[in-house]
């Protein structure tokens, strides 16, 4: 695997690196040791699976709040779609900043992303499936999120007029969050 630090603090690219041979390829996605020689979270007790069936559809801006704030590892592994993660640590020098990431099955990247970040991604292929591991238990009362369409994020996301769940459409502003 290779490791790549992005713009964000505590955000990592994690590529493959296939070894290929007539049959296909081999890559690990995951290892602990190496995870921790990075400095990285190796303890996963939980997975998720979502399939999101049409282009255009979004999901999200969603995190955990404290005490129990999720680090995810994030993998598009069947379709594609455009991945965006948004600083919401209210005294980080980022707060507020995102960044955007194109995930597919294809090019089996995966994301480390630490807690204290929103997540979201919208579609772009047909039945795209993306694979989390989560850090932390799911804790409904500390389920958070922002608007997708935020104009103090000015998020570029690749196709208009999204469809979202009525919880996303729903979700506060950023500046509501840190009041």
């Amino acid at each position: 695997m290779k490791f790549t630090e992005t713009e964000l603090p505590g955000v990592w690219i994690i590529d493959l690196e296939p070894t290929e041979d007539d049959r296909g390829f081999f890559a690990r996605t995951y290892c602990a040791k190496e995870f921790a020689a990075h400095g990285l979270n190796a303890h996963w007790p939980q997975t998720n699976l979502s399939r999101t069936l049409r282009p255009g559809m979004l999901r999200g801006l969603h995190f955990q709040a404290e005490p129990h704030p999720e680090i995810k590892l994030i993998r598009c592994a069947v379709g594609a779609i455009h991945d965006v993660l948004v600083d919401v640590r209210p005294d980080s020098p980022t707060f507020g900043r995102w960044q955007s990431f194109e995930l597919t099955g294809a090019n089996g990247r995966t994301l480390y992303v630490p807690g204290g970040y929103a997540h979201g991604f919208q579609c772009l292929a047909e039945h795209s499936e993306v694979f989390y591991q989560m850090s932390e238990f799911y804790f409904a009362d500390l389920a958070r999120g922002i608007r997708w369409d935020d104009p103090t994020l000015a998020i570029d996301w690749p196709m208009p007029d999204p469809f979202l769940s009525p919880r996303d459409r729903a979700l506060p502003f950023l500046k509501e969050l840190v009041r």
